[in-house]
C-alpha cells in the first residue's frame, strides 16, 4: 500500500456517511488491564473500498496490542493485532450501530502502523470474501487444514450452498444451507440451519420452509433491525424466498417475491443507491426461451422487494454472478459467467445506479464456468475477478484494469472446479483462493496467493465425495479462515478447521470400523509435521472417549519442517458406534488441534 491521505469522510453505497474511525466505547475494559484506561479517537486513513463486501481497507495508527474488534468495540491485548470479519462473525450489534469501530486502549501501550480491514456489519454475502484478521504479517508458511466435523442436513443427496453469519449474537459462527433435491418426482422445500458451538461443530439442524429447489442462500440484515435474515433462490418456483431473523437463531416464516424464470444465484447489493438493500438474481430461461438474464428486485428496507424485478438480458446463457465496483464508478456492478454453443466468457455488467445495467466487455474462460468470485488480489486497489472453470484447466484470474475492463486470464490448474471463494489462509497479508471440486478426486484445493494477482500451486484436501460449494469463515474462534464445504452426495456439512502451520495426514477421520468389545485393534497413525520456520510447542495431546494414544514420537516441541507420529488405539467396552477425539494444544492457533476418531464395538 502506498502514501497516507489524509482522513476523509467515505459515502458507502448503503448511503450512509461513516467517519470511520476507532474511538474508544465508555465502560467497555478489559478485566486484565486497568480501568484508567485513556480514551483516544484515532482517524483513519482511506485505502480502498471493496464493494463486495461494503468493507473499508484503511491504515491506522494501532496499538501494538492484540485487538479483538466487534462492531461494538474493540479490545487491545499486549502481543499482537487482530481484526475480525465482522461481516461473518458479528454483522450487527444493535446496542450500538453507528459505523465506528471502539477500543479500548490499555496504558502505557503505543502506535504502530498496521492495516485494519473494517467491514460493513449490515452485509454478509455468501460468497463474500473473508478476509484475514491479520494483516501485516511475513514469513507465514502454507496453510493446513483437517476435518472438524460432518453434520447431516438432509436425507436425500442436495446440499449445494451455505451462508455464514452469526444468527443468535452469541458470538459463534452459524451456517445456512440450502438444499435442492428431487425424490420420485418431489421437490425439496427446506433449508436448514445449524447454529455454532464455537469449536468447529454445529447442534442439529432446524429446517424452514422456503420454495421448491432452493438452490442458493444468502444472509444479509434486509430490515436493519440488527438481525440477520436468509435470502433463498428457489429455482422451481421462480421465486426468492425472504425469512426474517429474530435473532435468537430462528427465523419466520418465509415471504415470497416473484422473480424472473429458474433462479439459480442470488447476491445482495444496493443497486439503486437508496440505502437500502436489494437483491439480485441469476436466472436461466424457461421453455420459451425467455429471460436468460439478471433480476434486481428494489428492496423496501423493511425485508420486502418491490416486483416485479428489473431485468437485464444477457448474451449467452449465465452460471454465475459476482457483485463489484468494477470503475470509479459509486455503482454497484456485475460479472456474470456464461456460456453457449462452446462459448464461456465474463460478461461484465455496468450500473446505471438505478437497478439497470449496461453491457460492457466480455472476456473469454475455460468451458463450464460455474463460479466466479472478485477481490483484489495484487494490491492496486482494483477488483480482480476468479473464475472456476469446471472442465477447463481450473481456475482462471483476470487482473482489473480499474476502469471496468480486464487483463487476459491466467489458468491455474485444479481437477474439476465448481466454486471458488477467497481469503487469507495463512494471514500473510496476501489474498488466496480456494476451490470445491467436484470429482476426480473430490474435496477442496488452496491456491496461495504471492500478493501480485499469480498464486502458487493448489495444496489438495479430501473431504467429502461430491463437492459443489465452498465458503469461509472462523468457526473455533481462533481467528484463522476456516472452511465449510456442502457434500452433495452424501448431504453433509463439512468443516475443515484451519490449523495454522500444522499439517496433519491424513487430514480427514480416523475410522477404526469394527472392533470386538472387549479387545483393542491396531493401531492408525496420524502424522504431524510442523510447516513453519520456527519449532512448535506441544504442551499436550488429550484423547476421549473408548481411544487411547498407543505411542509418539511428538515430544514438547516438533522443530520447523520436522515431522512426528501419534498412533491411536480403538478399545470398545460395548456395542455400537463409538465417536471420540484427540485433542492436541500447540502453539501453532489459541485454540487446539482435534483428531475426530470412529469405530463401531461388536
Amino acid at each position: 500500500m502506498q502514501g497516507n491521505p489524509a482522513p476523509r469522510i467515505v459515502t458507502l453505497p448503503r448511503g450512509r456517511e461513516l467517519d470511520w474511525a476507532c474511538t474508544e466505547s465508555a465502560g467497555r475494559r478489559i478485566a486484565r488491564h486497568s480501568a484508567s484506561t485513556t480514551s483516544a479517537r484515532i482517524a483513519v486513513n482511506l485505502l480502498l473500498v471493496d464493494v463486495l463486501s461494503d468493507r473499508i481497507e484503511v491504515e491506522t495508527p494501532l496499538y501494538t496490542g492484540f485487538t479483538k474488534c466487534w462492531a461494538e468495540r474493540c479490545s487491545c491485548y499486549k502481543k499482537r493485532t487482530e481484526l475480525n470479519n465482522l461481516t461473518a462473525q458479528n454483522p450487527l450489534a444493535p446496542a450500538k450501530n453507528d459505523g465506528n469501530v471502539h477500543v479500548d486502549r490499555p496504558p502505557g501501550i503505543h502506535s504502530a502502523k498496521r492495516t485494519l480491514l473494517i467491514a460493513n456489519p449490515r452485509i454478509a454475502f455468501r460468497s463474500a470474501v473473508f478476509l484475514a484478521s491479520l494483516i501485516g504479517l511475513s514469513g507465514r508458511a502454507f496453510p493446513q487444514f483437517e476435518t472438524r466435523s460432518k453434520s447431516l442436513v438432509s436425507p436425500f443427496p442436495g446440499p449445494v450452498s451455505v451462508a455464514t453469519g452469526d444468527f443468535n449474537h452469541d458470538g459463534k459462527l452459524d451456517v445456512a444451507v440450502a438444499s435442492a433435491y428431487e425424490n420420485a418426482g418431489r421437490y425439496s422445500n427446506q433449508i436448514q440451519v445449524l447454529l455454532g458451538k464455537g469449536d468447529g461443530t454445529f447442534q442439529p439442524a432446524v429446517n424452514y420452509t422456503a420454495g421448491r429447489a432452493p438452490g442458493s442462500v444468502a444472509v444479509a440484515d434486509l430490515n436493519n433491525d440488527g438481525k440477520l435474515d436468509l435470502i433463498v433462490a428457489n429455482s422451481v418456483d421462480d421465486s426468492v424466498s425472504i425469512l426474517l431473523g429474530n435473532g435468537d437463531g430462528t427465523f419466520q416464516p418465509a415471504m415470497n417475491f416473484a422473480t424472473r424464470q429458474d433462479p439459480i444465484v442470488v447476491l445482495v447489493g444496493d443497486f439503486n443507491g437508496d440505502g437500502k438493500l436489494d437483491l439480485v438474481t441469476v436466472n436461466l430461461s424457461d421453455n420459451t426461451g425467455n429471460c436468460d438474464c439478471v433480476a434486481v428486485l428494489l428492496g423496501n428496507g423493511d425485508g420486502t422487494f418491490q416486483e416485479p424485478p428489473i431485468i437485464t438480458s444477457l448474451p449467452l446463457i449465465p452460471s454465475a454472478l459476482a457483485v463489484g465496483r468494477f470503475t470509479n464508478s459509486k455503482s454497484l456492478d456485475l460479472a456474470v459467467t456464461e456460456e453457449f454453443g462452446g462459448t464461456s466468457d465474463v460478461q461484465i455488467l455496468l450500473g446505471s445506479g438505478n437497478g439497470t445495467f449496461q453491457l460492457g466487455a466480455s472476456y473469454p474462460v475455460g468451458p463450464s464456468p460455474y463460479s466466479i468470485a472478485t477481490a483484489d488480489f495484487n494490491g492496486d486497489h482494483k477488483l480482480d475477478l476468479a473464475v472456476a472453470e469446471n472442465l477447463g484447466i481450473g481456475v482462471g484470474v483476470l487482473l482489473g484494469n480499474g476502469d471496468g475492463t480486464f487483463q487476459p486470464r491466467v489458468d491455474y490448474r485444479t481437477n474439476y472446479p465448481l466454486w471458488v471463494a477467497v481469503a487469507d489462509f495463512n494471514l500473510d497479508g496476501k489474498l488466496d483462493l480456494v476451490v470445491a471440486n467436484l470429482d476426480f478426486p473430490s474435496g477442496v484445493t488452496v491456491l496461495t496467493g504471492n500478493g501480485d494477482g499469480t498464486f502458487q500451486k493448489g495444496l489438495y484436501y479430501a473431504d467429502g465425495k461430491e463437492d459443489r460449494f465452498v465458503a469461509v469463515g472462523d468457526f473455533n474462534g481462533d481467528h484463522q479462515p476456516d472452511i465449510v464445504v456442502p457434500d452433495f452426495l452424501y448431504g453433509d456439512v463439512i468443516v475443515m478447521l484451519n490449523t495454522g502451520v500444522v499439517s496433519l495426514s491424513p487430514n480427514t477421520p480416523l475410522n477404526f470400523h469394527n472392533q470386538k468389545t472387549g479387545t483393542t485393534s491396531t493401531p492408525q497413525t496420524v502424522t504431524l509435521t510442523n510447516t513453519a520456520k520456527t519449532a512448535l510447542t506441544i504442551s499436550s495431546m488429550t484423547p476421549k472417549g473408548q481411544f487411547a494414544i498407543s505411542s509418539t514420537t511428538c515430544g514438547s516441541s516438533v522443530a520447523p519442517a520436522a515431522n512426528c507420529a501419534i498412533s491411536v488405539t480403538f478399545s470398545p467396552q460395548t456395542r455400537g458406534p463409538k465417536s471420540g477425539t484427540i485433542t492436541i494444544r500447540d502453539s501453532a492457533s489459541s485454540k487446539p488441534q482435534v483428531i475426530e476418531l470412529s469405530g463401531t464395538g461388536t
